[in-house]
Formats: C-alpha cells, sequence, structure tokens
C-alpha cells in the first residue's frame, strides 16, 4: 500500500508541476520547437529542472547502501550497456508525436481534465498504440516459445 500512496503521491506532483509550468498547453509546447517563428524557451527551463532533481536523484542512488524507500534496489545502467535499437526507434516515434502534437504521455492525460478533444485523441491513439504493441509481443512470444520447443531454433 505504501508503494501505491508513493506512486500516487509522485503522479500529482508531477501533474501539478506540469499545470504551474504551462505544459499542459500544446502551443507552449509547439512554441519551443518554432526556432523560425515565436519561439518559446519555458520547455527549456522545464527539461533544465528535470535533468537537475535526476542528476541529484542518480548521484544519491549511486552510494553504496543506499536502497529505494518502496523498492528492492536501485537500478543504473552501466556505461557499457548495449542501447538497443527499439529503445532508440520508440524515442523516434515518441518524438515525432510529441512534435506532431504538442502532447506526451503526462501532459496529455492530465489535459483529459479540459475535456478539450485533442487530448482526448492523443490518449485514445496513445492506448490504442500500447495495445497493438502489447499484442504483437505476445504473439511474438508466442511464437518464440512454439518456436524452441519444436528445435526449429539453435
Amino acid at each position: 500500500m505504501k508503494r501505491e500512496i508513493a506512486a500516487f503521491a509522485s503522479g500529482a506532483v508531477f501533474s501539478a508541476g506540469l499545470c504551474i509550468s504551462g505544459m499542459t498547453q500544446p502551443n507552449r509546447v509547439l512554441s519551443f520547437l518554432d526556432f523560425f517563428g515565436h519561439w518559446d524557451p519555458s520547455l527549456a527551463f522545464v527539461m533544465v529542472g528535470a535533468i537537475a532533481v535526476s542528476a541529484l536523484a542518480f548521484r544519491v542512488s549511486a552510494r553504496g547502501g543506499q536502497r529505494p524507500l518502496f523498492g528492492g534496489r536501485f537500478r543504473v545502467p552501466a556505461a557499457h550497456e548495449r542501447i538497443a535499437p527499439r529503445l532508440v526507434a520508440g524515442s523516434a516515434l515518441f518524438g515525432v508525436g510529441w512534435g506532431l502534437s504538442g502532447l506526451c504521455p503526462g501532459p496529455a492525460i492530465t489535459s483529459l481534465a479540459t475535456g478539450e478533444l485533442g487530448p482526448l485523441v492523443f490518449v485514445s491513439a496513445m492506448i490504442g498504440g500500447m495495445s497493438l504493441y502489447r499484442g504483437a509481443a505476445s504473439l511474438q512470444k508466442g511464437a518464440a516459445h512454439s518456436d524452441a520447443g519444436h528445435g526449429s531454433r539453435p
């Protein structure tokens, strides 16, 4: 129960930060990407603040003996770990969607409270895409499991 309360509180703080900073407004994000028009640098300040908090959290977690309050252990990727192609593809898809709509998942979910059609369409498409991915991954796992049982894979 503590883990769920901490997750809810973190989400509420994140949502409040998005609202206070104006990052739930797609035009604010799109203006950040408009270098040759009316460029709005405010998203850069939000990103710098997020990077500073993350950097501090990574530093604290790197100390020996530290544990998460509601989890087993911190997981920090090693410098030698390979970046998976599907991570790059997913990041590119995320960026294209963000650039076209001005919304990413957090602000889109927060923006549902406005009752506007744009966030509703975005979140519906996001849920649809997640469902398609899960279905495809499940089929792929099932095919790999079936192949392994028949000896067709080395």
